[in-house]
């Protein structure tokens, strides 16, 4: 006869209301399910499905309205805050979206910090921080500090510090919300990997139902009520196969997504390359005016040129100018002398005649 799982968590009849007012809001209402020991369960929903509340209901960051929340048979609604404190030491691990790590320590200090308040020696924290961090890949990022490295990178550290206290379960509020595919794929295996060595329990909140596929139990969460559990039979397969048909179907549904994109970017583009088309006829037209034009440019050269020919034919030559006057003034000057019997009048009318030739001159 098979044993029966160990129910881990329990949630019975949950219920969280607030209050806006006079109106009332059931962000979760009348939940009921469980989860198995090293369980990987995701919460799955839409942004405002009350999935991310349910979340810190579990944790006890949150006070339920009504109802049971049992984790390891303790009751967490029931609990002080110095107990709650000191029960999520002991047995709960957290990966946050935003990474939360403390910016003035090294990755090393970041995921020492959860064993300090477990008052573990320094010299044993610091070890088991490094192998941790090793087992991540980041062995030769100890000593840099979150704004030196890059997202993935600082969400490795951020699992680093969830797991390094070995927590029997670890809640992950969208783990990948801001990495890329790759990164993406490269996270989900790690936290499956290590929850799988170890047999803790996971508890995921995600809006992506790629990520979904790598849970053992999907809970579907719609307006903070249960529509459909999934479970997934992973024994029939090995988990490494899994990962694999998983990690396709992630990078194919975010690559349709991106064809998609680029889909409805490319009308866009054709119509660039239409209005593009459309302004070439102009173009054409503007061509057509400088042809135009052209003509007219041929006519003033024309004109210029004719001018030229003119002002040639009409205006004397600089010697010519020089002459003229002396050879009518010698004409005159001839006549005087065949008019004139007086050899004084003759001298006197030749003068004058080579006074205007100088006048002439200047």
């Amino acid at each position: 006869m098979e044993k029966e799982p160990e129910k881990i968590i329990e949630l019975i009849h949950v219920k969280k209301t607030y209050r806006m007012g006079n109106e009332r809001i059931h962000a979760v209402d009348d939940v009921s399910f469980s989860i198995n020991k090293g369980e990987f369960c995701c919460l799955l929903g839409t942004s405002g499905s009350g999935k991310s509340t349910l979340l810190n209901l579990m944790a006890g960051i949150e006070k339920i309205t009504s109802g049971k929340i049992l984790i390891k048979g303790r009751n967490i609604p029931k609990m002080s805050e110095n107990q709650l404190a000191k029960f999520r030491q002991r047995y709960l691990g957290f990966v946050f979206q935003s990474y939360n790590l403390i910016n003035s320590m090294t990755a090393l200090e970041n995921v020492e910090f959860p064993l300090v308040f477990k008052r573990v020696r320094p010299r044993k924290r610091r070890k088991l921080a490094r192998e941790i961090l090793m087992k991540v890949g980041l062995e030769k990022r100890l000593s840099h500090k979150p704004k030196e490295m890059s997202g993935g990178q600082q969400q490795r550290v951020g699992i680093a510090r969830a797991f390094v206290a070995k927590p029997e379960i670890v809640f992950a509020d969208e783990p990948t919300g801001n990495l890329d595919t790759k990164t993406t794929i490269e996270v989900m295996e790690l936290i499956k990997k290590i929850a799988r060595d170890n047999r803790q329990t996971i508890v995921m909140v995600t809006h992506d139902r790629s990520l979904a596929a790598y849970a053992d139990k999907i809970i579907h969460i719609l307006d903070g009520k249960i529509q459909s559990i999934e479970t997934t039979e992973s024994e029939k397969e090995s988990m490494e196969e899994r990962l694999r048909e998983v990690s396709r179907k992630l990078m194919l549904d975010r690559g349709q997504e991106a064809e998609g994109e680029d889909a409805q970017e490319e009308p866009k583009g054709q119509e660039a390359e239409g209005e593009g088309v459309q302004e070439e006829p102009k173009g054409q037209e503007a061509a057509g005016e400088d042809a135009q034009e052209e003509p007219k440019g041929q006519e003033v050269e024309g004109e210029e040129g004719r001018e030229e020919t003119l002002e040639k034919e009409t205006a004397p030559s600089t010697t010519e100018g020089l002459c003229q006057p002396q050879e009518q003034s010698d004409a005159a000057i001839e006549s005087n002398m065949q008019d004139s019997s007086h050899p004084l009048e003759l001298e006197t009318a030749r003068e004058q005649g080579r006074n205007r030739n100088r006048r002439a001159l200047f």
